[in-house]
C-alpha cells in the first residue's frame, strides 16, 4: 500500500508505477511506507554518525549512485576498491603466501591472476583467503568510520552487503535496483561481454526481491536523473530524522 510518509515509519522511495494513475504529474516521487521498519535507538543530545549501507546487483548502477552521493560531500567507502588496497599491504600478502605456501606476487606486487588461479573453484582455499582479508578490511573500515565521526552521515557501498553480514553494522540500508534487461545491457556495454555471461553473474547474486525485503530505502535506477531525485529525497530524510 502506498501512502504518505509518516515520522513513525521508514520509507522506501520509488518512482511512480507506470500502471497506476498519477493525479499530479509534477508531484514529488511517491513514498512507500515499509510495514516492518527497523527501530533505531538514539540518545538525546548526542549526535551519532549514521552508517548507511548502499548495495545493489551487477548493472544496477549502485556505483554511479555512490559517486553522486560523494558529490554531495558525504563520505563513501567503496568496499571493493578499499579491499583491493588492503590486500596489497605487505603483512596481508605475507599471510596469504604463508597460507598457500607459495608466492602470489610478481615483482613484489600482488598478482591477482595468480591468486585467482589458486582459489577459483576451490571453496576451501577461498574460505582461507577470506579469513585473512575480511578481518583486515573490517579493521580498515572501522578506522575509516572513526576518521569521519564528525559527519552526520557516511555511506558504505558494498555489492555483498547482505551476503557478508556487514549490513548489521548499518543504521539504514539503501538498495539500488533496475529492470533485468536494463542491467544486462549496461553490463554488456561496460564489460564488452555476452548476455549469457552477464546472466550467469546475476544468477550468482541474491535477487532484488531479497534486497528489497531487507532494505529501508529503494532507488529505482532506470533513469539516472530520476534516480538522483530519489537519492536526494532519501538523503534529506536521513539527515533530518
Amino acid at each position: 500500500m502506498v501512502e504518505s510518509f509518516t515520522t513513525t515509519s521508514k520509507p522506501i522511495v520509488s518512482e511512480e508505477s507506470k500502471d497506476v494513475p498519477v493525479s499530479n504529474p509534477i508531484a514529488t516521487p511517491i513514498v512507500e511506507v515499509n510495514s516492518t521498519p527497523k527501530s533505531i535507538e538514539t540518545k538525546k543530545n548526542v549526535i551519532k554518525t549514521k552508517i548507511i549501507g548502499l548495495t545493489g546487483g551487477i548493472g544496477s548502477g549502485k556505483t554511479t549512485i555512490a559517486t553522486y552521493i560523494q558529490s554531495k560531500a558525504i563520505p563513501v567507502y567503496i568496499s571493493d576498491t578499499e579491499a583491493k588496497k588492503v590486500m596489497e599491504q605487505p603483512e596481508i600478502i605475507a599471510k596469504i603466501n604463508a597460507t598457500f605456501n607459495e608466492d602470489i606476487t610478481t615483482n613484489s606486487v600482488l598478482d591477482r591472476q595468480k591468486l585467482a588461479s589458486i582459489v577459483f573453484g576451490n571453496p576451501e582455499k577461498l574460505k582461507q583467503l577470506n579469513a585473512i582479508v575480511h578481518p583486515a578490511v573490517k579493521i580498515h573500515f572501522d578506522n575509516w568510520v572513526k576518521q569521519n565521526q564528525n559527519k552526520p552521515i557516511i555511506v558504505k557501498e558494498a555489492a555483498i552487503l547482505f551476503e557478508s553480514g556487514s549490513y548489521k553494522d548499518c543504521d539504514s540500508v539503501i538498495s539500488v535496483i533496475a529492470p533485468l534487461e536494463t542491467r544486462i545491457e549496461r553490463v554488456i556495454q561496460r564489460d564488452n561481454t555476452t548476455r549469457d555471461k552477464v546472466l550467469q553473474r546475476i544468477n550468482n547474486q541474491i535477487t532484488d526481491e531479497e534486497r528489497i525485503s531487507k532494505s529501508d530505502y529503494i532507488i529505482k535506477n532506470e533513469s539516472l536523473e530520476e534516480a538522483k531525485k530519489q537519492t536526494d529525497q532519501i538523503l534529506n530524510l536521513l539527515e533530518n530524522n
